[in-house]
């Protein structure tokens, strides 16, 4: 019964994304129902529908800008006007790929100011921005969780020998560009200072540190990336998804201010 969230009301930022659509799924299968927030609203309101039919919920979807005080404002009036609002998932995230644009964008002393100043506005002011609103909800209701979705890279530096590309000077080789740890660890430290934030008025906040997942990489990638971590492998999408409902559900009453570290053991060499 611990992990039971029947009558909860749970938001999901980056909700049309490739793990958020599985939280959303995650938390509807045990009884909770998701608000898939997400700048792609067709593919959210998509997603919404089939997490509907298939658990039985009232999920929903709201395309907003989260870097948007404003919205994020409106949305939660709208959203109190059905409720209270229990569960606040940080997920979303812009997480520029390596391959993204010319071959040396990535790298630090090319890394363009615009993409620096949008990473973090997505990835933590957004995150900032939807829990000062619907934490205050939560406070004043008396009960609330708040999961920030961190990542691995969060822990430690990235490997950039999982990106060299052969024949390709050193100076020009593609990096995992600085503003995913730069937002993950910030995540790591929203969650730490709101876990104390609103804890004497029943408001909890952790961070989850997912590894890697398999989303169609290269096979050079992958037989690099799976030398890295004890279990040989990435993990499979719905491998977060029983980690998420321990993380938002009452079984894990017990814990705030941390970080769930789920790797595949990764960070442990």
């Amino acid at each position: 019964m611990a992990f039971d969230l029947s009558g909860r009301t749970a938001v999901i930022t980056g909700g049309a994304g490739l793990l958020g659509q599985r939280h959303a799924a995650a938390v509807a299968e045990m009884g909770a129902t998701p608000i898939l927030v997400d700048s792609n609203i067709t593919a959210a309101r998509q997603i919404a529908e089939q997490i509907a039919a298939r658990y039985g919920v009232a999920a929903a979807a709201y395309g907003i800008d989260i870097t948007d005080s404003q919205q994020v404002d409106e949305l939660a009036a709208e959203l109190r006007a059905r409720g209270n609002v229990d569960i606040l998932i940080n997920n979303a995230a812009r997480n520029p790929k390596v391959e993204d644009g010319n071959i040396n964008f990535s790298r630090l002393e090319n890394f363009p100011l615009s993409e620096w100043q949008n990473d973090i506005a997505v990835g933590l002011t957004g995150a900032f921005l939807l829990s000062r609103t619907f934490g205050e909800d939560m406070a004043r209701q008396g009960k609330g969780v708040i999961l920030n979705v961190a990542s691995d890279l969060a822990v430690i530096a990235p490997d950039q020998r999982l990106y060299r590309k052969d024949g390709v000077p050193e100076t020009q080789q593609p990096v995992k560009p600085v503003t995913y740890s730069v937002v993950k660890a910030g995540l790591i430290g929203l969650t730490r200072y709101l876990s104390t934030y609103w804890i004497n008025r029943g408001v909890r906040c952790n961070a989850i540190s997912p590894g890697g997942v398999y989303a169609g990489q290269d096979e050079v990638f992958l037989s690099r990336i799976e030398q890295l971590i004890p279990l040989g492998r990435m993990a499979h999408r719905d491998e977060y998804k029983a980690a998420i409902v321990f993380l938002v559900s009452d079984a894990s009453s017990y814990m705030n201010g941390a970080n769930l570290i789920v790797d595949g053991g990764r960070t442990s060499w």
